[in-house]
């Protein structure tokens, strides 16, 4: 039926084709993430968001894609510059036909990126055992000028620390769900840690606070977001819900550290929080930095074990492992 709306199955079987693209016919890598279908073609990145509808977000109208796909490239060229490019629609023709840019009716929207070099991405580098120290350092020096121009969130200390309290206790209650089968005295450790050095070291946070530390920042900053170029940046960035992006610096380069460390790179969080610091001038102190950790440590523990809500979750066990790694990880952070 030419009139007939295409399915999010249609239009990815589409993009799936090398002719569907105007570069030539290159071969297409199709990746699925939680929320989108990416497509890696030459030198290029298309982005298709699936029409989706959970608690933190809302892609489920053509409008609502549009208008997120714009905040993406808007908000990623921060770290990102030129990498993201734009939008392209994908559009139908008269006949029903599928078409990559403009055409009778608009069926849904892409966010086009050039292509990174995938073994200049930081986990790979990590796996490769290919680090060097001159990168990092420029990393930190990224995140430094990124931070200091970060629009300033005015928050008081109590207001911090509440929202703070009320992650370790959304924490808690997922993970403690019966339906993932996670050890809940482990869980309960953590957070009842978490918990107590909110409360014992109230006046970190209220100094990040009233420092005007909060910013509006990336908040998503894993070492697979991170190119080591010879300017490095940084994509990916939390686009579909402003709260999440409020944060200490701080509080990023601890989630950089931990997934660091989870992949067997312990010194990378130090020197980037190390040349962050000389350039800023801030330098948060190691309590605090260790409660970050900890603290993104669960929250990575929780996204792990929610894909097992999901129906068609290939590998349940593999999701049920990670959650644990983090876990252990949030544990170790809050030791000594």
């Amino acid at each position: 039926m030419p009139n007939a709306t295409p399915t999010i199955a249609d239009k990815v079987t589409f993009l799936s084709r090398p002719e569907s693209y105007p570069l030539g016919a290159r071969p297409v890598e199709v990746r699925e993430t939680h929320m989108s279908w990416v497509f890696l073609t030459g030198d290029r990145v298309y982005k298709l968001k699936k029409p989706v509808r959970y608690d933190y977000l809302d892609f489920s109208t053509l409008t609502a894609r549009y208008r997120d796909s714009m905040d993406e490239v808007r908000l990623n060229r921060r770290l990102a510059g030129d990498v993201y490019i734009g939008l392209v629609p994908l559009s139908r023709h008269a006949d029903g036909s599928l078409v990559l840019g403009a055409g009778a009716h608009e069926v849904d929207w892409l966010v086009e990126m050039r292509r990174l070099p995938a073994d200049r991405m930081l986990d790979r580098l990590i796996a490769a055992g290919r680090v060097e120290d001159a990168d990092l350092d420029r990393l930190g020096e990224v995140l430094a000028r990124f931070f200091a121009g970060a629009e300033r969130v005015a928050l008081s200390g109590d207001a911090y620390r509440a929202r703070l309290g009320a992650e370790i206790d959304g924490n808690r209650s997922e993970l403690t769900d019966p339906a993932f089968g996670l050890p809940r005295d482990l869980v309960e450790r953590v957070t009842d840690r978490q918990r107590a050095v909110l409360a014992t070291d109230a006046g970190l946070f209220d100094a990040r606070a009233t420092a005007g530390r909060i910013v509006e920042g990336h908040g998503d900053l894993r070492p697979e977001h991170v190119a080591l170029l010879d300017t490095p940046v940084v994509i990916d960035c939390i686009e579909f819900n402003r709260d999440f992006r409020i944060l200490d610096p701080a509080d990023e380069i601890a989630f950089l550290a931990m997934d660091s460390d989870r992949l067997g790179a312990p010194a990378v969080g130090p020197r980037v929080l190390a040349a962050y610091a000389r350039m800023s001038g801030d330098a948060p102190p190691d309590g605090l930095f260790a409660f970050y950790r900890s603290h993104r440590a669960t929250v990575r523990a929780k996204i792990a074990i929610w894909h097992n809500r999901e129906p068609d979750t290939a590998d349940p066990a593999k999701w049920h492992r990670r959650a644990l790694d983090y876990l252990r990880l949030a544990e170790r952070d809050l030791q000594g």
